[in-house]
């Protein structure tokens, strides 16, 4: 059977639209903020027979293209092998090991298989973040971790659902091994929900076209998306592109950890390897295999966003196993801070590489951090505990076009900060401050954008205060001559003396009073081009609206402006 374009067309359409539809529902029905407003969350449909990425929802993050895609094949083969429980009509498992193709452990995935005519179609799964897990702070992101227990509860692939009813026993496990556990139904609910809405609309689809026309139809998908990466990548000149990229520290020892990369082009395919990068660390910014992959795919997915996601897209890209590094994390190392800051490291190394090969596609590197900042605490007098999960933004690095944007979301996802109205109503915090990281983009032909400037201080109670970000030490690297964007800075203010952490960007149990405050300056993205080719205007134009003081433009763009 050979499918005409707009069957193929409308069959597409019809698989992203059942994974939009599941993002959606969702976030609308989640209690959790990080969830409901920061969409920090994803869905997709997977391969029945080896868990490859069939489609993936247009707003879900992209550090889980790869991610779920291994842990649907993990969970495959397990059931295989007897290791998990086969599954019945109605079955979602609930998975959070970071080894069996996880991220890090407040990452939660759900997977449910589709059933047609007894035989399992495909997998629906779907990722969001919890606030907490269990494990040493509120909020999972211990900074001094030096074993993955030390992070929270780790589970593997297990029956939470069976046949639609959700196990009690189970459940009450995992209740009584977190934080502010009364709360966690309302996003198990949740989650479970946007699985059975993604199951009536596939079986709609199905119905419609035909089991066997829509199987064709995303093996056509594939071949395509293989197709059009290929192409891509036979464009770029043949050759060896190398870079390095650099994240503060890995929380416990005070020393920087290299990610060296080179890229080997040779007209059909990319190979990326890792060798050289540094070994694995005490602290919790080891990456598993499946987010350095993860990883690598999104970055080409911002150099080439016209490829459409399934697994035939990363046919063309081959990653060598970087043993021996801390990107290939093993048991018991602590990886908190791989899915959120190193992805983005590995990110910024593939840009770094790419982008004399690719200088119209490649930009600057953007700020690189979720700005992972966890807040947990008691209300004696309201008889309650929380966990705040705070990310935030950064500026984007400038590119051929222009500047970078200012405050965009994080590299790995289309998360955005959860309003401040919200923030403070679900929890007892004032926001004093919320703007830009002014002097923050990193000059250039064309300069980075700005971060995020915020303040919060705790009303009520105490609280301990954790932060695993990253690019405190090193700024976003410029790009083809352009600067360095401005770094990541944290102040603490308790009892009225104002510290900042030994690490920059990670610490972690701080103790907080009514009154204390914590202040992040999230980076700006790097500059693009020589700081000498920009446009004197532009440049005056910026101090005029105070984004950088005459001092500061003078510094990075030495004779731009008038004596």
């Amino acid at each position: 059977m050979t499918l005409d374009p707009i069957t193929l067309t409308v069959i597409q359409s019809g698989l992203q639209q059942v994974c939009d539809e599941m993002d959606l529902s969702f976030s609308r029905a989640a209690f959790s903020p990080v969830i409901a407003e920061a969409n920090d969350r994803s869905d997709g449909i997977y391969s029945a027979v080896d868990g490859s990425l069939i489609a993936q929802g247009s707003q879900g993050l992209p550090v889980f293209v790869g991610t779920m895609q291994y842990s649907t094949a993990t969970l495959i083969e397990m059931i295989r092998e007897g290791k998990a429980a086969a599954p019945k009509p109605g079955d979602i498992y609930i998975v959070n090991d970071p080894y069996l193709g996880g991220t890090h452990l407040m990452d939660v995935r759900f997977a449910m298989p589709v059933w047609r005519n007894g035989k399992i179609f495909c997998w629906l799964s779907n990722t969001g973040h919890w606030p907490d897990t269990g494990g040493a702070v509120p909020g999972g992101f211990s900074a001094s971790a030096t074993a993955v227990e030390q992070e929270g509860l780790r589970l593997p692939p297990v029956r939470l659902f069976k046949e639609g009813v959700l196990d009690p026993e189970i459940y009450g496990i995992i209740c009584s091994n977190i934080r502010v556990a009364d709360q966690r139904i309302g996003d198990v609910k949740a989650q479970a929900a946007a699985l059975y809405v993604g199951q009536a609309r596939l079986e709609r689809l199905l119905d419609r076209y035909g089991d066997e026309t829509v199987r064709e139809a995303i093996g056509e998908l594939r071949d395509r998306a293989a197709q059009q990466m290929r192409a891509y990548v036979g464009a770029i000149p043949p050759g060896v592109y190398r870079s390095t990229a650099y994240i503060d520290s890995d929380g416990v020892v005070n020393e920087p950890l290299e990610i060296r990369l080179a890229i080997t082009a040779d007209g059909e395919r990319l190979s990326f390897d890792f060798a050289g990068s540094s070994p694995p660390c005490a602290g919790p910014m080891n990456s598993v295999l499946a987010t350095t992959h993860s990883s690598v795919y999104l970055a080409m997915r911002h150099i080439f966003p016209d490829v459409p996601i399934s697994a035939g897209a990363f046919e063309p890209l081959e990653i060598v196993r970087p043993e021996g590094t801390f990107l290939d994390a093993q048991y018991p190392r602590p990886v908190s801070g791989c899915a959120a800051e190193v992805s983005q490291r590995i990110a910024e190394a593939v840009f770094a590489a790419l982008v004399e090969a690719l200088p119209d596609r490649v930009t600057a590197a953007p700020a690189g951090s979720s700005g992972n900042f966890a807040l947990g605490g008691e209300v004696p007098e309201e008889g309650r505990s929380y966990v705040m999960y705070q990310i935030s933004g950064g500026g984007y690095g400038g590119w051929a076009g222009g500047d970078g944007i200012s405050n965009g979301c994080s590299t790995i996802g289309i998360s955005k900060a959860p309003p401040v109205e919200i923030m403070e109503q679900a929890f007892p915090v004032l926001y004093h401050r919320y703007a830009l990281h002014e002097g923050s983009g990193g000059a250039g032909r064309h300069r980075g954008g700005f971060g995020l400037d915020y303040e919060v201080e705790l009303l009520k109670g105490t609280a301990r205060a954790s932060f695993v970000m990253d690019h405190g030490r090193f700024g976003p690297q410029g790009a083809l001559g352009g600067g360095d964007g401005g770094v990541n800075r944290v102040e603490v203010t308790h009892g009225g003396a104002t510290v900042v952490p030994e690490h920059l960007s990670k610490a972690q149990d701080i103790p907080l009073a009514a009154g204390d405050r914590v202040r992040v300056r999230t980076p700006g993205g790097g500059g693009y081009g020589p700081p000498s080719e920009r446009d004197p205007a532009s440049v005056a134009e910026d101090v005029r609206l105070g984004r950088y003081t005459a001092a500061e433009a003078l510094r990075l763009w030495p004779g731009a402006l008038p004596d």
